[in-house]
């Protein structure tokens, strides 16, 4: 990288490690090694916030006082946490943008993982130039989602959450479930199939990106779901919460 060349640095918090880099907004890529430190067993805000410091204090050289974002497993309107999925439930209506930026002593978006992970698709990767309605679809410890209209964020949708055949449907169809019940990847198909049937009656979209760790493996289950709407795998795998975060934060800053 040029000599003092900044970047702004995405934080991706979650239930079991919470991950940083610095994002060359260029490349839609890290500009430097990710740090990953374990979430706290107790993941109270402020136990959060103090490793969100420290990786924040490791990457100071190369990230200077560039915008800074964070995003969180729940729901996020105006900076202030109104879910709280695998945290601590000291988190909701937690004011979590004003907590890290005092903290942190600069400006920090903070924003749902789905929905960052959904920005770094449409900015770099398969939602990239698509019109139109793009469903995101994160499959990990439950389901994450994303809808993108015509390239804008429509924040904080939980169709994860939809209740299908009388369950919440992220019990049944995400990637954990799979691995709980001991799934064959055809089995597993099927349950994709009745989620992602159902949310296309109702949002009719344009394509759908299925992103999270499982999607590595997209070949062994993305040709067994027959859907009108095309389905691809996510382009940035599990660096789209980190590059996201930091678009989002340094698109804000802009404004």
């Amino acid at each position: 990288m040029a000599q003092g060349t900044t970047f702004p640095l995405g934080i991706d918090i979650g239930g079991s490690g919470i991950k940083g880099a610095p994002v060359d907004l260029a490349a839609g890529a890290f500009a430097d090694d990710r740090v990953r430190i374990p979430t706290p067993e107790h993941s109270t805000p402020e136990a959060v916030i103090e490793v969100v410091a420290e990786i924040a204090d490791r990457f100071r050289k190369v990230s200077g006082d560039s915008p800074m974002g964070v995003t969180i497993p729940g729901v996020v309107t105006h900076g202030v946490v109104r879910s709280a999925a695998n945290i601590d439930q000291g988190w909701l209506d937690f004011d979590a943008r004003a907590a890290l930026s005092a903290r942190l002593g600069r400006p920090v978006t903070v924003l749902n993982d789905a929905d960052a992970a959904g920005v770094a698709e449409l900015r770099y990767g398969a939602a990239r130039d698509v019109q139109g309605t793009v469903l995101v679809a994160t499959l990990g410890t439950g389901i994450g989602t994303v809808l993108l209209v015509d390239g804008t964020l429509v924040p904080n949708t939980e169709l994860g959450h939809l209740e299908i055949d009388g369950v919440d449907a992220e019990t049944r169809a995400a990637a954990a479930a799979r691995e709980r019940e001991e799934l064959s990847w055809q089995d597993w198909a099927q349950r994709l199939q009745r989620y992602f049937s159902h949310v296309e009656n109702l949002f009719w979209p344009d394509l759908i990106v299925v992103g999270g760790g499982v999607s590595k493996k997209a070949e062994k289950f993305l040709p067994l779901l027959q859907l009108r709407t095309p389905i691809v795998p996510a382009k940035l795998r599990n660096d789209g919460g980190i590059v996201g975060a930091a678009r989002q934060a340094t698109d804000e800053a802009r404004r």
